[in-house]
């Protein structure tokens, strides 16, 4: 029986508070952290890089776990109400930091000097934020795997939480968009207070509603796999593998121009104050080609639509290069092209494809593993995320560019070509990677069919 509307609608709405939280991590808190908090750029690189790094422990642990939960909220719903809380704190902490480490100053204190005690605050909170995510995430996605056997249907499940995803960045770029234009009121400091706040408010509802209003499908193994040898198997996977390369090597090339956005608004096109308006037209463009992303993908399969989505962004990214002061609206239409391939790239096709290449290992062990593989997938892309981050931030450093201070000509160029033509590299290379994916529509109704007969024949 195929998903509802409304089972789509609640399933992606967790989606919206998540990516409103994380969206400032990634813009936001390193300007924030570097000119309002005085935690030097290389020391924030350092440590974003390794709180990433921390998951190569949680990740595939809270995998194994969520995969081997037995309780009577199930294998996803239990982590995913056990981590909301912990997230909201997270988010308190490193959002509104002045008001969040009055009570924390006398434990610091004892551990720090007072000149770095901005650097550990941003450093534990953002451990615990990355702890929580993972606690969240890893269920949350493994659920949305099991939601729907249909190669097709599955892309609606993805493209609804990509929908939502893309909402969630978009008010955080709309909120504070709105207090300053009826308000006056702008700034990092400004956006993180009013995000944090909203976020703190979204987020037990949507939780509460995605919990109470969308089934977890109940699941019995016919065999049970030791770690190592499910392990094996996941390194066995040749389309696994194929399909998180291109996504980590692609998403490289994203995840270098995240940080860098807010400074090349700010320093290139010296546009500060309308940062946030232009980052709504890409969210905004991101949600409306959603569905086109799961119109094309059904008329020329996943992977093919996969590889446009490379090739805008690659063929697009370049063209911020002649950007200079005073050419803001100038960045439109390349904003909106990013934004388009970004709503397909991003979340509604490789998350897509990814469910059906754990119908093929489900083939081969008898066990459905999907947090496993969404705790290996987790784990990429953060450390892509981690990659990037540091790629960008000490680029900037070996630039000799400086955070809130007027910058020369050989640093702005070193900004402008980090964020433009640098990243089309890795698209390119993702490219060729995913060029002849193996697991087409035919493919995968050979494999559903394997998977039925074997299901009957255990439980005959």
């Amino acid at each position: 029986m195929g998903l509802t509307r409304k089972s789509l609608f609640f399933y992606g709405l967790t989606d919206l508070p998540i990516s409103l939280a994380l969206f400032p991590v990634a813009v936001f808190i390193p300007r924030f952290y570097a000119s309002d908090m005085g935690v030097p750029l290389a020391v924030i690189g350092t440590i974003l890089f390794l709180v990433r790094w921390s998951d190569v422990v949680t990740d595939p642990l809270m995998g194994y776990i969520s995969d081997h939960t037995r309780s009577r909220f199930g294998r996803r719903k239990l982590w995913i109400a056990l981590a909301t809380p912990l997230m909201m704190l997270a988010v308190y902490q490193l959002f509104l930091p002045d008001s969040g480490m009055i009570w924390l100053k006398p434990a610091y204190e004892m551990v720090v000097e007072a000149e770095h005690m901005n650097w550990l605050h941003l450093g534990l909170w953002s451990f615990v934020l990355s702890l929580a995510i993972t606690m969240m995430l890893i269920p949350y996605y493994a659920w949305g795997s099991e939601l729907s056997t249909d190669y097709h249907e599955r892309s609606k499940v993805t493209g609804a939480r990509a929908v939502f995803n893309s909402l969630g960045s978009l008010s955080a770029q709309l909120i504070p968009a709105m207090a300053l234009l009826l308000f006056g009121l702008g700034g990092s400091d400004v956006v993180l207070e009013l995000v944090g706040l909203t976020m703190l408010i979204l987020m037990p509802v949507c939780v509460t509603l995605t919990l109470a209003n969308v089934r977890e499908p109940a699941y019995q193994p016919r065999s049970q796999v030791s770690v190592i040898d499910g392990l094996k198997l996941m390194l066995a996977n040749g389309p696994f593998k194929r399909l998180v390369l291109a996504f980590m090597i692609g998403s490289l090339g994203l995840n270098v121009t995240t940080p860098l956005y807010l400074f090349f608004i700010a320093d290139v096109l010296q546009a500060e104050d309308k940062a946030i308006f232009m980052l709504s037209f890409f969210y905004a463009s991101s949600i409306l080609a959603v569905p086109f992303w799961i119109w094309f993908s059904k008329q020329v399969g996943k992977h093919r639509a996969y590889l446009v989505s490379f090739f805008l962004l690659a063929f697009a990214h370049p063209c911020y290069l002649l950007l200079g002061p005073g050419d803001f609206w100038w960045m439109l239409p390349m904003t909106i092209t990013t934004g388009f391939a970004a709503g397909g790239f991003s979340q509604t096709l490789p998350n897509s494809m990814k469910a059906d290449v754990i119908d093929l290992d489900t083939l081969e062990t008898g066990e459905n593993r999907a947090a496993l593989f969404f705790s290996a997938w987790s784990f990429a892309q953060k450390a892509t995320a981690s990659f990037g981050g540091a790629i960008a931030l000490f680029g900037l450093s070996l630039f000799g560019f400086q955070a809130g201070v007027e910058n020369g000509a050989d640093e702005l160029f070193g900004l402008r070509f980090l964020f433009s033509t640098f990243p089309s590299l890795f698209f390119l290379t993702g490219a060729a990677i995913v060029w002849n994916y193996p697991i087409t529509e035919a493919r995968h109704a050979e494999i559903r069919a394997n998977l039925e007969a074997a299901n009957a024949s255990a439980n005959r």
